[in-house]
């Protein structure tokens, strides 16, 4: 199934995890991913609660959900959940959801933390940020979505 077309405008993107939610934001025009937040919430329910006031704070046009697989391309469980994720976003909040390639993105994250002097205990809550950052801009740089 073809993605939809590109919106212009500010979109939210996730890595989708089952603890921890990554989240951050870019603006189409100017192609450039920020990391805004990690989600702790236990239950869907409140992940959902807090995911849905982030929507109405920064009022995106669409979503980004990184898509996580075998380094060779092929799909696994957390394929399938970070899916299912992304039909459960496009349901409850009708907007676009997009899907990104995140292969590389967490250790790409930890790589960047590291370089900014952090060790893994002071970059841990970042770290899931910058990943959907990582998965935003990536998005942002494939030719796949029209831009």
């Amino acid at each position: 199934m073809p993605e939809p077309a590109a919106p212009c405008g500010t979109l939210l993107a996730f890595d989708f995890g089952e603890k921890r939610i990554g989240v951050a934001t870019g603006e189409t025009l100017l192609g450039s991913a920020h990391p805004l937040t990690t989600l702790h919430a236990e239950s869907n329910d409140d992940r959902f609660a807090a995911i849905g006031k982030l929507i109405a704070e920064w009022q995106p046009v669409g979503l980004v959900v990184g898509l996580p697989t075998h380094a060779d391309g092929t799909p696994h469980e957390m394929t399938r959940l970070a899916q299912k994720f992304g039909e459960r976003l496009q349901r409850r909040f009708a907007l676009p959801v997009f899907y990104a390639d995140e292969r590389l993105t967490s250790l790409d994250a930890e790589a960047r933390l590291r370089e900014t002097g952090r060790n893994s205990k002071t970059a841990k809550p970042l770290l899931d940020a910058v990943a959907a950052q990582l998965i935003l801009q990536t998005w942002f740089e494939s030719s796949s979505h029209g831009s």
